[in-house]
């Protein structure tokens, strides 16, 4: 009989260290997937939407809160490289790594400390991050640990944020407005708001990698020309014939990729605003799919994440250099004055010049970045406009869903051609610049020749 309790006393004993460990266990797991990096990303595209920001600007926020928490999975993880010193004008700096801590928590608090410090509603990222803070809190991490870790990444995110300061973007909020050109190729503002040129000095804003704004200033556009045989002219009538005659996929296709971030819409008398994301968050969306699909851990996804917004952002760069320095005419405008006055595109016409797109750069030089982190055979499940009332799309590969990227602006009656063809170069250019120039893994530092 003794013998019996005292082996009972021993299995609860034993049992009770089982217990202890698997609390332990429960909280230095508990955020090692990759679920709550890719619920903040979520968050900030949703505060984006209802902030309302640009593409590009939306673009910088993606690209330093995905850095910092990136930078944080570097002093977890001696196999990753620290992009200090690897990208324009980001100093090195040493942190202390000597308290415990538990660094899927710091990289997330780096994360929410640099969104929160960009949008508007600060409060709102906060709320989120206080929620994913009680779930750790729940899970038993001990005090000390816990302060550890939001003191580790609230040092990471100072270091990116002091390095945003010197981009030179505060800097660009107070230059002047565009100017429209009274000459006939030009751009002008397109109905139904006419709003002026959104960031016409985008090109000032200090890139990640490349060298310059114009970098990969792609060929020249068709010169502009309203003779019917002229080239000009002929890519205009393909917009309009492949708008006029748009079939229900195509359809499908321009209204997934519309990312408007702030569509006017005018029924009668009254007017009401659309908000939607923006295409570099559709493209961060992605990522997170593909990263959840590919099962990687929080180090990976803060990678990934990491990678595809540097891409993005440099991309806008490069685009928006090129927009506003050939300042081409929209198909909208072009047809109406010349072949139309009644014609629309099926899409509404975003406020800033035509040429080149910045759907086919920044999607080519995302999907050039993500293939080279996850590989060319992917299969996509793209489910970032269900909220927005569209139908999930498919794709086998990042090149794929880029391409359709690409040609959807064709299909709403937004680009011409050689916008979307030469865009879509300079997007590649882009990306493998990045692909080649940063290195974060060693697989990342093969050259993609």
């Amino acid at each position: 009989m003794k013998i019996i309790n005292y082996l009972m006393i021993a299995g609860l004993i034993f049992s009770g260290m089982l217990y202890s460990c698997s609390q332990k266990t429960d909280y230095q797991e508990a955020l090692n997937g990759n679920e709550y990096l890719i619920q903040a990303n979520q968050k900030a595209t949703d505060i984006m939407v209802h902030d309302i920001f640009s593409p590009p600007v939306a673009s910088r926020v993606y690209a330093y809160a995905s850095l910092a928490a990136y930078e944080v999975a570097v002093l977890a993880d001696p196999e990753f490289s620290s992009l200090m010193g690897q990208l324009n004008g980001f100093e090195e700096k040493t942190f202390d790594t000597s308290k415990e801590c538990l660094y899927p928590l710091a990289s997330l608090a780096a994360y929410y400390q640099v969104a929160g410090s960009m949008i508007f509603s600060e409060l709102d990222m906060i709320d989120h991050r206080d929620k994913m803070y009680q779930f750790i809190k729940g899970k038993g991490i001990p005090q000390d640990i816990f302060q550890n870790s939001l003191l580790l990444g609230e040092e990471v995110a100072k270091h990116i944020l002091a390095y945003a300061s010197k981009d030179s973007y505060h800097q660009s909020r107070s230059y002047e407005q565009f100017t429209s050109s009274t000459d006939a190729g030009a751009w002008k503002p397109t109905p139904p708001v006419y709003q002026a040129g959104l960031e016409p000095h985008w090109a000032k804003i200090r890139p990640f990698v490349l060298d310059s704004a114009s970098q990969f200033a792609p060929d020249k556009p068709s010169p502009f020309d309203i003779i019917p045989k002229s080239n000009f002219y002929k890519e205009a009538e393909a917009v309009m014939l492949a708008t006029n005659q748009i079939t229900p996929e195509q359809r499908e296709i321009a209204f997934f990729w519309d990312c408007n971030p702030f569509k006017m819409n005018i029924t009668g008398h009254v007017m009401y605003a659309e908000k939607k994301i923006t295409p570099g968050g559709h493209w961060m969306g992605i990522a997170g799919i593909a990263a959840k699909a590919k099962e990687l851990d929080w180090k990976e996804t803060a990678e990934v994440f990491a990678i595809t917004s540097l891409a993005v952002f440099d991309g806008f760069i490069s685009c928006w250099d090129e927009k506003y320095r050939s300042v081409l005419i929209r198909p909208e405008t072009y047809i109406n004055e010349y072949m139309d006055e009644n014609w629309m595109p099926l899409l509404q016409t975003p406020p800033f010049p035509e040429y080149t797109s910045g759907h086919s750069v920044i999607s080519t030089a995302a999907a050039v970045a993500l293939t080279a982190l996850m590989g060319d055979e992917v299969h996509i499940v793209d489910s970032t406009e269900v909220v927005f009332g569209l139908p999930i799309r498919e794709f086998d590969s990042f090149e794929q869903a880029a391409e359709e990227a690409a040609i959807s602006r064709f299909y709403g009656g937004i680009h011409y051609m050689p916008a979307i063809e030469n865009g879509a170069e300079q997007g590649r250019m882009v990306g493998e610049w990045i692909i080649n120039s940063v290195k974060t893994r060693n697989h990342l530092a093969a050259k993609t020749e």
